[in-house]
């Protein structure tokens, strides 16, 4: 404890000490938590089905060989569960996809590479 670094970093005060041990402790509890939360699975619906899907910035992606129209009020999350605006969407993803009672795409969540491992639900 006596070592210059630290006596010039908190000084003598032993309640310096106890402050950044603290302090520390705070630190790699957030980084240790939000690795946690990282972890957690999304509530994606059983009743969406995995698709590979093509986004082309428009109004309308082409899966299953055919071409449908986003729903008025679509969402679409990326892997990191933030919604997507569709013209910002390019590419070809394997999504998981909730389609409406008019057939147009309703809700879509990009695949990460963890919930691409995990097999699909049972319908």
């Amino acid at each position: 404890m006596d070592h210059p670094c630290l006596v010039a970093l908190v000084g003598d005060s032993g309640k310096s000490v106890r402050t950044l041990r603290l302090v520390l402790l705070a630190v790699f509890g957030c980084v240790f938590f939000s690795q946690a939360q990282a972890a957690v699975t999304r509530p994606i619906p059983l009743a969406a089905k995995r698709v590979v899907m093509a986004f082309s910035g428009g109004n309308s992606v082409e899966f299953a060989g055919g071409v449908r129209t986003l729903s008025p009020g679509a969402q679409i999350r990326d892997v990191h569960n933030r919604i997507v605006l569709p013209g910002a969407m390019s590419g070809v993803y394997t999504v998981r996809a909730l389609i409406d009672n008019n057939e147009q795409v309703h809700r879509v969540w990009i695949l990460t590479p963890e919930e691409l491992a995990v097999p699909d639900p049972k319908q």
